[in-house]
């Protein structure tokens, strides 16, 4: 199994987005302190509490899910204007394009008992062929521990330059195996999966998603956030959002 591409959130952006080219995705620890963590798991509890599971094998029989994260959580907000984060989208989707924008937000609550999700990739959510120009990439928020045991993200390094076809063995895969607070970030042409909770935990992660300002959102922001409520929004958040 590949060794962890790990970073702290002290390191530049410049060096982080040039190992997540090479290695299509980084895992960078203490994104989030310890009020920050409080703050949203405070605000994602009701929410959680109020959905049910799944009910297919790719979204998970025992996995919790809802988006619209900008309406329902301020802390989401913060996190989706993270000054480490948007200098990472400066470097990796800034050169494609005018703008980036927010693409989808998502939280994953996995229980005990929930399979691995099959691997796949995010960009395939539009129509362009491997190896593909960057589309989109997306971040994977640790509102709890993530380990072996209870379902940490499964990655295969080096896949978002893959020939179309290609299919990750066993060996080439690693687990984002992070603490609370961390974050993983990846490219929408690398696999990845959400892994087995074989533990007796739940295990907690909040998605926040970024793609080219040309393409059409997967998550309508319009939709997903009362007009009334994002004109209270920052100006750089409004403009995220579309």
């Amino acid at each position: 199994m590949p060794e962890l591409n790990t970073f702290p959130a002290s390191a530049g952006a410049d060096e982080i987005a040039a190992s997540v080219r090479e290695q299509g995705y980084a895992v960078i620890h203490d994104m989030l302190d310890a009020d920050g963590l409080a703050r949203l798991r405070a605000e994602l509890q009701p929410y959680l509490e109020a959905t049910v599971p799944g009910d297919d094998a790719f979204l998970g029989f025992r996995t919790k899910r809802f988006g619209a994260l900008m309406a329902r959580s301020e802390q989401a907000r913060e996190m989706a204007q993270h000054p480490l984060l948007l200098a990472l989208m400066d470097e990796l989707l800034l050169p494609h394009c005018a703008r980036y924008q927010i693409n989808v937000t998502d939280v994953a609550h996995l229980e005990p008992g929930e399979t691995a999700q099959v691997m796949h990739r995010d960009a395939s959510f539009y129509p362009f062929q491997n190896p593909a120009p960057l589309t989109l990439c997306a971040t994977m928020w640790a509102v709890s521990e993530f380990t072996r045991e209870n379902g940490a993200t499964w990655l295969v390094p080096g896949s978002h330059l893959w020939e179309e076809g290609r299919v990750p063995t066993e060996d080439e895969v690693v687990q984002a195996v992070m603490p609370a607070g961390a974050m993983v970030l990846y490219t929408g042409t690398v696999f990845y999966g959400g892994g087995a909770n074989l533990s007796d935990t739940m295990r907690t992660g909040c998605l926040l998603h970024y793609s080219l300002g040309w393409l059409r959102q997967e998550e309508n922001q319009y939709m997903a956030c009362p007009p009334e409520l994002a004109a209270t929004f920052p100006r750089r958040l409004q403009e995220l959002m579309g």
